[in-house]
């Protein structure tokens, strides 16, 4: 069973959100929060698994919100959702703990696959939000001077996985392309994360297109 807690002002949105996951055997709405100091509350009272956080809160802003839970309830996931699709607002939720990003226009079956996904351990985003984080990663490609030079040499199969992270495969797709086990996967994505001095997938893939390291 997976834990659900809603975050949003709009009782209309929290509404529908709730009567889609209801009928859903393995989802779990444990309770709906309409600001972000009440998020903070809840956490304390209820097991939550997944948070649908929306990016734009009263009282405390969404961003405020994952900063705090990824420092006091790292076990608890994110996934923002907004009306915005802004590069700043996206990677700045990502950058404070968020695991995906998804906006309110998406359709039932998208936010189904989204929750049970990051619920796996694998992080979701929208394809229009994955055009937004991809043009925002080239803009900063094209104004960064930086080398690759100065990074750690990556070995053949690093570069291979990294590529396929960039591809937004997930942990079991690389492995089946690859003919590699999942805890080889995560050990290669381990060793990305320390080379490139990286947070996330999301801080892989940017660093990567910062300098060159796909091609």
């Amino acid at each position: 069973m997976i834990n659900i807690l809603i975050a949003d002002d709009h009782t209309m949105f929290v509404d529908g959100i709730e009567s889609i996951l209801d009928v859903e055997s393995d989802l779990f709405v444990v309770g709906r929060s309409y600001d972000g100091p009440s998020v903070m509350d809840l956490v304390k009272k209820h097991k939550v698994d997944i948070i649908l956080l929306d990016v734009n809160l009263p009282g405390m802003s969404g961003i405020e919100v994952c900063k705090e839970l990824n420092a006091q309830y790292p076990d608890i996931k994110v996934l923002a959702i907004s009306m915005f699709n802004e590069e700043s607002f996206v990677s700045e939720i990502l950058n404070n703990g968020a695991k995906g990003y998804i906006l309110k226009n998406t359709g039932r079956e998208e936010l189904l696959i989204a929750i049970r996904t990051i619920a796996s351990g694998e992080s979701y985003f929208s394809k229009d939000v994955t055009e937004t984080i991809m043009k925002g990663l080239m803009n900063q490609r094209k104004a960064s001077s930086k080398s690759s030079a100065f990074f750690p040499k990556l070995s053949r199969r690093e570069k291979e996985v990294l590529k396929l992270i960039a591809q937004e495969f997930t942990t079991q797709e690389i492995a089946d392309s690859l003919y590699i086990s999942l805890k080889t996967v995560e050990s290669h994505r381990s060793s990305l994360l320390s080379k490139l001095n990286a947070r996330n997938s999301v801080g892989l893939v940017r660093i990567a297109m910062e300098n060159s390291l796909l091609e």
